[in-house]
């Protein structure tokens, strides 16, 4: 496909790419940045083609992917899996996550921060749930550990919000069906027992007055 560059062309449908002619025919369609260092009249080796095809690719790469990352934070597993799912090969892709690795647009500790701020402002889950969540998206486990260290927000904080959010929907249940329901709800989240004995305690009280509290013990709820 060796030739000469004819004519360079921008795409009517996509002004970031253009239309490359060589001796007076199509020969392939290149991103705008990579079009701009060729000119009329350059010849162009085969060798030539193939390095500006995978350049185009790094850039078609690195351009999905930053629609990708658009929506919300993502790791670098899942960007990885993103491009791969587009059948671009693994070099062009560690070309690219080197790329946004670079500016800081993939950062996994970043993401496990954001992920934790989400859950606790939102759908507030236990470490336990936490870390499989994470895990699933490719989050390296030391990683994991060190911002869940740092972290301010423990499991109790987040027992209590997460009870004190779903308590209404018990509120009509005698003591014992609340709190075995409710603490059943908060085990599946990830909380330990502790935290969710805590949360349902203070779950009951919310929805009631002092006098009616009682004095129901939550030791007695079951795992």
């Amino acid at each position: 496909m060796a030739g000469t560059i004819t004519a360079l062309v921008a795409q009517k449908k996509n002004k970031d790419r253009v239309n490359v002619y060589l001796d007076g025919e199509f020969a392939f369609g290149l991103a705008l940045i990579e079009a701009l260092k060729l000119k009329r009249g350059q010849v162009l080796t085969d060798a030539d083609i193939d390095r500006l095809r995978g350049a185009d690719d790094i850039e078609k790469a690195h351009e999905k992917a930053l629609r990708f990352l658009a929506n919300r934070p993502r790791s670098e597993w899942e960007v990885r899996q993103n491009l791969a799912k587009a059948e671009f090969d693994g070099d062009t892709i560690d070309r690219v996550v080197d790329r946004l690795t670079g500016v800081a647009l993939i950062d996994d500790a970043a993401f496990v921060r954001y992920w934790l701020d989400n859950r606790a402002q939102f759908n507030p889950r236990g470490q336990v749930a936490l870390r499989q969540e994470l895990r699933r998206k490719g989050v390296d486990r030391a990683v994991i550990d060190e911002v869940l260290a740092a972290a301010d927000q423990t499991d109790d904080q987040a027992a209590i919000q997460s009870a004190l959010a779903k308590a209404d929907r018990f509120r009509q249940l005698p003591q014992a069906e609340f709190a075995q329901k409710l603490s059943a709800y908060l085990l599946r989240r990830g909380f330990n027992y502790e935290a969710v004995r805590q949360a349902v305690a203070a779950a009951w009280q919310a929805t009631r007055n002092e006098e009616s509290a009682g004095n129901y013990s939550f030791d007695t709820l079951e795992e």
